[in-house]
């Protein structure tokens, strides 16, 4: 295997999100995850001292296992309170990016007691034992973009909007932000007895994609495994429209709240959209579609067999991120798809891992964009390690 070598980023990509991250200890949790090994891989980047507590990545292809970045970590479930404190305890991190959880809807209809248990009591116990470890400044509980109750209007998302959920999954995530929202006023809003408040931030993320996803029952994995067989893959709900978007996106708005809770006094505790512009909210068909220009291999057939009760309809109005943040996404629908395709089939054909390419690709556009946390002095690097899609 081809993979990018490790090596942290020149001292200018440290300067990122103001330097808040270099030489800081961070907890992830939830790092063998998706979402969570990408994160732990930018991380690494800042110069971040990273642990991570999860469970050990499922059998067959891992993201994580193909980075293989060193970092102190502990292979446990978040429904073992014991195991969370002591974990906590022995990294004593300064902030805590949780991202661990039961992820899937249809898993969540096959395994109710599993996921209100995962994403709800899991969340309490990682609370408990952040009380329990004083040295917790700021932490951001990533939740979901189906935390919202479902309505007949079709205007997007905003997050003083009802919480609410029909299948077990997003109504646990409408819970979990209930359960901060609660924590936040209740312990971490004031000092409790550890000489400093915790900053609490929510964060709501739309469909996340692009490479190192492997879940089961999710849309583009299913179509890579279809690819790599040589197989037609049934999908369902082509109609359905959702918020597409690039992994990295909603990882740089973490970041970016990270930063803002780290601040004295910290402005960020609060609940986050996170989303693409309206262009990205597009029917899984369309994005089938998109995928396949970039991979023909792709290839799907309508699934007509009776289905779980998913919503048809998504989206996310993320102005709030855009305005108070300075957050808003780098890479268009497109790019994203192609990006995305890319990274499979260049693993799939030439065994060659494009993650760090990705990123540094991802923070030069950021940098040509004037981002505000973008590091104007990596533009020569990150430009530099790129290699032509």
């Amino acid at each position: 295997m081809k993979r990018d070598e490790f090596n942290p980023m020149a001292p200018a990509f440290e300067a990122a999100f103001g330097g808040v991250y270099a030489g800081r200890r961070v907890l992830v949790t939830g790092h063998t995850g998706f979402k969570g090994s990408w994160l732990t891989l930018w991380l690494r980047q800042l110069g971040a001292q990273v642990a991570g507590l999860g469970l050990a990545p499922a059998s067959g292809p891992s993201h994580c296992r193909l980075l293989g970045l060193p970092i102190d970590e502990e292979l446990a479930d978040l429904r073992d309170a014991g195991s969370v404190q002591r974990a906590l305890q022995r990294f004593a991190p300064e902030i805590v990016f949780h991202l661990a959880a039961q992820p899937l809807v249809r898993r969540s209809y096959r395994e109710p007691t599993t996921t209100w248990a995962t994403n709800v009591m899991g969340l309490v116990n990682l609370f408990e034992a952040v009380r329990a470890t004083p040295s917790v400044r700021a932490m951001v509980n990533v939740t979901s973009d189906k935390c919202y109750a479902q309505r007949l209007s079709l205007a997007p998302f905003r997050e003083g909007d009802a919480l609410g959920g029909h299948d077990p999954y997003s109504a646990s995530k409408a819970c979990a932000e209930l359960v901060s929202a609660s924590y936040r006023a209740s312990f971490f809003d004031h000092d409790d007895g550890r000489g400093h408040r915790v900053a609490l931030a929510t964060a709501r993320a739309g469909n996340v994609i692009g490479g190192g996803d492997w879940g089961q029952d999710r849309l583009v994995p299913d179509l890579v495994r279809g690819a790599t067989a040589g197989h037609i893959t049934p999908i369902r709900n082509p109609q359905a429209t959702r918020p597409w978007q690039h992994v990295l996106e909603p990882l740089a708005g973490y970041l970016m709240l990270g930063q803002g809770l780290l601040d004295e006094p910290p402005w960020a505790a609060q609940a986050w959209n996170f989303g693409p512009e309206p262009a990205g909210h597009v029917s899984v068909g369309e994005l089938v579609s998109g995928l396949a220009r970039h991979w023909p291999a792709m290839r799907c057939e309508l699934n007509l067999a009776p289905q779980p009760h998913e919503s048809d309809w998504l989206m996310l109005d993320c102005n709030k991120a855009k305005g108070e943040l300075g957050w808003c996404p780098v890479w268009d629908i497109d790019t994203t798809l192609r990006r995305t395709a890319d990274w499979y089939r260049s693993l799939h054909q030439q065994a060659e891992l494009r993650s760090l390419d990705d990123l540094q690709r991802y923070v030069a556009d950021a940098v040509a964009m004037g981002l505000p946390w973008a590091p104007t002095g990596a533009a020569r690097v990150a430009e530099s390690a790129v290699v032509s899609a």
